[in-house]
């Protein structure tokens, strides 16, 4: 057999491409894998922003306040959650908003999404009405100035009525735990 030089050169072009191939392919995974990633907190204009000042009128039969210009400025650490009858996540993230609703230290602001009334109430009747403040958003306008992306999607407002967190899909029992109510005490501990 004889081995030229001129055949070595040519296995080089063949293995090249291959390699670049391998490692262009290791770069793109690492971009796009969310292993150890929080998918759930997307970016948001509004974070270290005041939150929207928008009128949202009440949901009726409730009893409840709607979304004044002044809801944010009561002092109180506020947790906005955006949900709709129809939504199922909304269903399922529903105890932890429960559960957030039953710390007297938080003021607890609804937002019903592209609902209607009756499906609301009937929703709220049955899993339960948790909510200090509940807007009506029948045209998707509020969530548009909150940057929502999708129902359920969750905000934390401090007590100057600055968001500085988003939640975008349900909250489970684990992150409630571990992601907001860690940031929940450390604003409330500020604020007294």
């Amino acid at each position: 057999m004889n081995d030229s030089p001129s055949k070595k050169p040519n296995l080089w072009f063949a293995i090249l491409p291959l390699a670049v191939f391998l490692a262009l392919t290791g770069v793109f995974y690492s971009l796009l894998s969310t292993e150890g990633r929080d998918t759930s907190a997307l970016p948001s204009a509004l974070l270290n922003d005041p939150a929207p000042v928008l009128i949202v009128p009440p949901l009726s039969e409730t009893g409840l306040p709607g979304l004044e210009a002044d809801t944010f400025k009561s002092g109180k650490v506020s947790v906005v959650n955006i949900f709709a009858s129809w939504c199922v996540p909304c269903r399922q993230e529903h105890p932890q908003i429960v559960k957030l609703g039953e710390d007297e230290r938080i003021q607890l602001v609804g937002i019903n999404h592209k609902d209607s009334t009756s499906n609301a109430l009937t929703f709220l009747s049955e899993l339960g009405n948790p909510y200090d403040v509940i807007g009506v958003d029948r045209s998707g306008r509020a969530a548009i100035e909150w940057g929502v992306y999708g129902v359920p999607e969750t905000f934390l407002v401090d007590g100057s009525g600055v968001v500085f967190y988003k939640h975008v899909g349900p909250i489970s029992p684990q992150q409630l735990e571990e992601q907001i109510m860690p940031l929940l005490e450390q604003k409330l501990a500020n604020a007294t």
